[in-house]
């Protein structure tokens, strides 16, 4: 959810809808910053979004259907909702939640020997995948799970509300099981959610131990995996304090998607859930790069050596970004 000159976005794609439907004219089309257009998270190549929020100026008695039927089938209008004058969608967010779903199989002991479509994670495997992922809540440094950040950097503390995997599924279709990781936490840096998973497969897998989280926290430089773009999704935005301030004062609705929950469910399948199963199945990202997980290192990095993981004697991967 960005916009860049010349690409085909999801922003680009909405703003000439609305201009369409004359929900805005060709100076807010063409600078949305007149309008007030802002998103709640940036959302890069590679990423998906089932829950999107943005405030713009807007006009009353809009028509959504009518929206919709100049978008792309893949983008859809839930509901348009009448805010406070000074609402800002991204400042005025208290936490967002991503999913990540992967094949279970990365979870699989490095030394096994098994097959994507075969394997199922052990419930006791599952739990050790939990334990893992709770290291990560509350405020951390995270100067090591992203790019070109130092540890004395205030951006670097962020607050990690809850971080667990949910029970294996396997999908309609697929004879391979895969699971969602859920987190939820204040704001996300660049590749964050990406490296923490990373990290996390590399020490239910057995090539590290939980140590390093802890050590990753401290002004230690460490290179950390980055985990494949794909399975990564922007779930859901939060606004619980404004909605206690605001929602119930008879003038503005609360920005909430209880409502909406159907149809983002409905979206969320068709849209998204199909796709990343579908994708990782016929070009084995996930598999491809577990293969070049034994080569990374989890010693401390020289001052001057980048955070990014650079494979030895490999081409580098292209890295998308989390948001």
């Amino acid at each position: 959810m960005q916009r860049n000159p010349g690409t085909k976005t999801i922003e680009e794609d909405l703003l000439r809808a609305m201009l369409k439907q004359n929900w805005i004219n060709d100076e807010g089309f063409r600078q949305p910053q007149q309008i007030q257009f802002q998103r709640a998270a940036r959302t890069d190549k590679g990423v998906s979004a089932a829950v999107q929020v943005v405030s713009i100026k807007l006009p009353d008695n809009l028509d959504v259907e009518a929206l919709n039927s100049e978008l792309p089938e893949d983008i859809r209008v839930y509901a348009v909702k009448r805010v406070t004058k000074g609402f800002n969608s991204k400042t005025n967010c208290d936490a967002r939640t991503y999913t990540y779903t992967l094949p279970t199989i990365a979870f699989a002991a490095n030394e096994e020997t098994v097959d994507i479509n075969t394997y199922r994670l052990p419930a006791d495997r599952l739990k050790r995948v939990n334990e893992v992922l709770s290291l990560y809540v509350g405020t951390k440094n995270f100067h090591n799970f992203t790019s070109r950040k130092e540890f004395l950097d205030p951006s670097v503390k962020r607050f990690i509300m809850s971080f667990e995997c949910e029970s294996p599924f396997v999908p309609e279709g697929s004879k391979a099981e895969f699971a969602t990781i859920k987190i939820k936490g204040q704001s996300f840096m660049l590749h964050q959610i990406r490296k923490m998973v990373g990290l996390t497969i590399a020490i239910v897998r057995g090539l590290t131990d939980s140590a390093i989280i802890e050590k990753a926290f401290g002004q230690e430089r460490y290179g950390i995996p980055t985990a494949p773009g794909l399975g990564l999704v922007l779930s859901r935005i939060h606004y619980d304090k404004y909605n206690k301030r605001y929602g119930e004062d008879g003038c503005h609705e609360t920005l909430e998607f209880e409502k909406e929950e159907p149809a983002i469910q409905e979206f969320f399948k068709r849209h998204i859930a199909s796709t990343i199963v579908e994708t990782e199945l016929s070009s084995n990202s996930m598999m491809e790069w577990l293969e070049k997980l034994p080569l990374h290192s989890y010693e401390p990095r020289d001052e001057n050596e980048p955070n990014e993981w650079k494979p030895r004697n490999r081409k580098d991967d292209n890295d998308d970004d989390d948001e």
